[in-house]
């Protein structure tokens, strides 16, 4: 039924020309002198990407001067945008975007030296990260619809849900399955949470587990013991059910579940200081950080990425 609903939706018939238009070299795309890796998906919503940008930076930083080029989904502010310089925060999240900004804020806490450019357009964007950064690396963040930048890596993030469904409208995907064609590697995702397999025309596939769950405090260190504490969640995500069942698995003492739209601004969400919070790490960075709110974190393991990523670029 999902490949019927793709036939006769006119969007199919756009994306399947514009791919071709790029593929055949009729609508130029524009190559810069350092390798780019796009990370990127099929579908609208979460799939993990930025989380696998943080696990990207934090595992290819020693080896080079990254820089990561957003959109700023949803921020505030137009052109280009320096959020982060070399691990130092230069912005807020609402002129860099919550997940950039969210990005920087654990790599200063970490000491991790990157570069986090925003800008709507990428080429320009990647122009300043090279230019004005000495970045020698591109980590392209949600890159794979984007073709007008070239890139030596293409990553894309598949959910189990992707599988069985259709192209908006009628579904949530951005593209069709056979879009993966123009992958250099698949990542499947969430393997902790729904687990699947699946295989495209030989290319190489990973899986990524999300593991090490934690509780962190205003201070982004983490903490134990919440035998005695209730609290009320929150959260503005793509998949908010997902945050409120591992609360339930971690076992902590959930009285109130408040769900919000995905990249939510909170202007009228208030903290009750009589109440404990605790929501994730993108959302929480759109509050002061206060004594009675907590976030939930993870760190992912995507078995032999990293390896694959130094050899395909010879780093």
């Amino acid at each position: 039924m999902s490949k019927l609903l793709d036939y006769i939706n006119p969007y199919f018939y756009v994306i399947q020309a514009r791919n071709i238009l790029y593929e055949k070299g009729i609508i130029k795309n524009f190559k810069i002198s350092v390798p780019v890796i796009s990370v990127g998906n099929l579908s609208l919503g979460g799939s993990g990407k930025t989380s696998l940008v943080r696990y990207l930076c934090e595992n290819l930083s020693s080896h080079c001067n990254m820089a990561v080029l957003s959109r700023g989904y949803k921020r505030k502010s137009k052109g280009t945008v320096i959020v982060m310089e070399k691990g130092k925060l230069k912005t807020d999240w609402v002129r860099a975007g919550d997940e950039p900004y969210l990005l920087g804020k654990i790599f200063e806490k970490r000491d991790i030296k990157i570069d986090i450019v925003v800008d709507e357009n990428r080429k320009r964007g990647a122009e300043i990260a090279l230019k004005e950064l000495r970045a020698n690396l591109i980590l392209l963040d949600d890159g794979f619809q984007h073709l007008k930048l070239k890139r030596n890596l293409d990553l894309v993030l598949l959910k189990k849900e992707d599988l069985e469904d259709t192209l908006f409208p009628f579904g949530r995907l951005r593209e069709p399955l056979s879009s993966l064609k123009r992958a250099d590697a698949i990542i499947l995702t969430y393997q902790d949470y729904k687990p699947f397999d699946f295989s495209y025309k030989e290319k190489p596939v990973f899986k990524l587990y999300r593991k090490n769950w934690k509780i962190l405090n205003k201070n982004l260190e983490e903490v134990h013991h919440f035998e005695n504490k209730e609290f009320i969640a929150f959260c503005g995500l793509a998949d908010n059910k997902q945050f409120f069942d591992t609360l339930e698995k971690l076992g902590l003492k959930i009285k109130k579940r408040i769900s919000f739209p995905d990249h939510y601004h909170y202007k009228n969400f208030k903290l009750d200081p009589k109440e404990n919070y605790i929501t994730t790490l993108k959302d929480g960075i759109k509050f002061d950080f206060k004594e009675n709110l907590y976030f939930l974190d993870f760190e992912i393991e995507v078995k032999g990425l990293i390896e694959f990523i130094l050899k395909f670029l010879k780093m």
